[in-house]
């Protein structure tokens, strides 16, 4: 099983949807990874030597920020629009959509279950 940047990726998939598995690496930077290290698209993680493994860790460690640091870079971006208190911090902090959507309906996922209120219905 191969390890590439702290995710272990599947064995019997091919390379392409295998790299998938790691945060912040989605369809087309797999791909561009592939191409940077000449790796055929049909290969699956099994066939891959240690140095095409080895080669594409260092393409990954060098080119990309994925899992920890994406998640720690995201994580502060939120942070500093709350701490700012703009609009989209505001509504981060109150756990309401923040990009426009209506919530006098919908919005489930972003404001939980629906809390029952004594003498709604009529």
């Amino acid at each position: 099983m191969a390890r590439i940047a702290g995710v272990n990726i599947p064995t019997n998939k091919r390379v392409v949807i295998a790299l998938q598995y790691i945060h912040g690496i989605g369809p087309k930077f797999a791909q561009e990874i592939i191409d940077k290290v000449n790796i055929a698209p049909e290969r699956r993680v099994n066939q891959l030597s240690d140095s095409e493994v080895l080669a594409i860790r260092e393409t990954i460690d060098r080119d990309y920020m994925v899992e920890g640091d994406l998640r720690r870079d995201t994580a502060m971006n939120i942070k500093r629009l709350m701490d700012l208190g703009c609009y989209r911090g505001l509504r981060h902090r109150r756990g309401l959509p923040v990009r426009g959507q209506r919530t006098h309906t919908n919005a489930r996922t972003r404001k939980g279950p629906a809390k029952p209120i004594a003498g709604k219905k009529k």
